[in-house]
């Protein structure tokens, strides 16, 4: 999930924008849903984990409204720049929502799958 992230913020092709930007946020959701989920692989986990990580970016989209030296210096490495971003952009926050929603219904796929496996 990581690298089809990076890949998708670093591609230059054609439908760059959206690639770059709707893809890369709802990858970011899903990978962190993915991730939290591994730790609590529960079907009752899946809507706080939706709920928590929707917050949780959205709250991350706000903070790059706050450029204190230190913070600046960490969005100024690469870790820094995929986990925080930089810059806030309002139309990212429906994105978030969004890539939640789906990742909501990729676990709910998964947790049918391992129970019909």
């Amino acid at each position: 999930m990581t690298p089809l992230g990076f890949a998708a913020k670093a591609y230059a092709g054609p439908a760059r924008w959206w690639l770059n930007n709707v893809a890369a946020s709802i990858i970011y959701e899903l990978f962190f849903m993915l991730l939290v989920f591994l730790i609590i692989p529960r079907k009752k986990a899946i809507t706080p984990i939706a709920v928590g990580v929707c917050a949780a970016t959205i709250a991350l989209e706000f903070l790059q409204l706050w450029q204190p030296p230190w913070l600046t210096a960490i969005r100024g490495t690469f870790p820094g720049r995929a986990l925080l971003g930089t810059t806030f952009v309002w139309s990212d926050l429906p994105i978030y929502p969004l890539g939640c929603l789906l990742g909501w219904l990729l676990l709910h796929a998964l947790v049918r799958r391992r129970a019909t496996a």
